[in-house]
């Protein structure tokens, strides 16, 4: 497989090294592949050095932003857990057209186990639950350049979450960034795509008019001191999460595909509860390190409000729209949607979830 020059230059090895590069693994946005690069033998390192990388390329129009975020994503987590994840090493254009993301080797040895895989060995020992724990309790940097004081909700870079382009904008005010960078933002795309539904837009209007406010104002959380912002992996389901070894370590407990950003930790839980994967000891583990957020009564809803953006992310792209009713009658060629809405207890003004609906509408 013959590299791009601009990939080759890219590498962080010396020119001397002699590359051969082949197809490896797969994904669903990307074409991916295995590099090897070994340096020759000299009186300084005996018999050489061998260095492992994964490639990913892209030429859709999206390529430049989705692996720009993916590189910040990993080098975010890496640097707060670096048994988590592998770093990234460079982003850029190839010279043939589209863009690059060249990253750590993470060997996955074919095991995309759940919880409680990768505990022996030569690795770190700490289980998924500490390590994004540990994540969710480091405090992240104050973003360079402006007039910043404190750390921001948002992210250095836009990401993709699917094929979601996510606007990262900081924001000092995690309210409003979940509102207008999220929610709003799905909204649009829903509309830009599916055209104009106008159930839709009142169901995600009355939630960020009435829900959020609600649930994570930011006078309301941990006894109106709010929330700090954490980095997030942001695309965490059962499908990026497995057991390898990153860069020829022991066998770790790893994620991979992330989605970053800077958020409230109990952002980080719709994603995961929304397909599952993460068992009743994970989640004990989890919260002896991260206590869920005050009002604790709240909690549940407040992961279902979080839940409904993946919900609201999923389905625009999977299908044609989400509407809050069925539209037509029959059971065959039915497509299958999915949306999440909440009611509001007029009296005590505590809102809750009414679960997840399951409507079909004609093919």
């Amino acid at each position: 497989m013959k590299l791009d020059p601009s990939i080759v230059r890219a590498l962080p090895i010396p020119p001397s090294a002699s590359i051969t590069a082949a197809s490896h693994g797969g994904s669903g946005f990307t074409t991916t592949a295995k590099i090897t690069a070994s340096s020759p033998t000299s009186p300084n390192n005996g018999s050489g050095d061998t260095h492992h990388f994964f490639l990913k390329t892209s030429t859709t129009p999206e390529a430049k932003i989705m692996f720009r975020g993916e590189h910040a994503s990993l080098n975010a987590i890496h640097a707060a857990v670096p048994s988590l994840c592998p770093p990234s090493h460079a982003w850029g254009q190839m010279e043939s057209g589209g863009a690059f993301l060249v990253t750590g080797f993470l060997d996955m040895g074919g095991a995309r186990s759940g919880f409680g895989g990768a505990k022996s060995g030569k690795g770190s020992g700490m289980t998924l639950a500490k390590k994004l724990a540990k994540l969710h309790s480091t405090p992240v940097p104050v973003p360079a350049g402006g007039s910043y004081e404190r750390p921001q909700f948002g992210f250095e870079a836009p990401t993709c979450c699917g094929d979601t382009v996510q606007d990262n904008g900081f924001m000092s005010s995690w309210e409003t960034f979940f509102k207008e960078r999220r929610l709003m933002m799905i909204l649009a795309k829903s509309e830009r795509t599916n055209g104009k539904d106008g159930a839709l837009r009142s169901m995600v209007e009355k939630t960020c008019k009435e829900v959020v406010p609600r649930l994570i104002g930011d006078g309301h959380l941990n006894g109106g001191k709010g929330v700090v912002p954490v980095v997030v992996h942001g695309d965490l389901w059962s499908g990026n999460k497995g057991v390898g070894r990153i860069d020829g370590g022991g066998e770790e407990e790893v994620v991979f595909d992330p989605s970053s950003c800077y958020a409230h930790s109990e952002y980080e839980l719709g994603i995961m509860r929304m397909f599952g994967g993460f068992g009743a000891g994970f989640w004990r583990e989890y919260h002896e390190e991260v206590p869920k957020t005050e009002p604790v009564a709240e909690y549940e809803d407040r992961v279902k409000l979080y839940e409904c953006y993946h919900h609201l992310n999923h389905h625009v792209s999977v299908l044609l729209c989400l509407v809050e009713r069925r539209r037509g009658a029959g059971d065959g060629g039915f497509g299958r949607l999915v949306v999440m809405g909440w009611r509001a207890d007029s009296e005590s003004r505590r809102y809750s979830g009414v679960g997840i609906r399951a409507v079909r509408w004609p093919s």
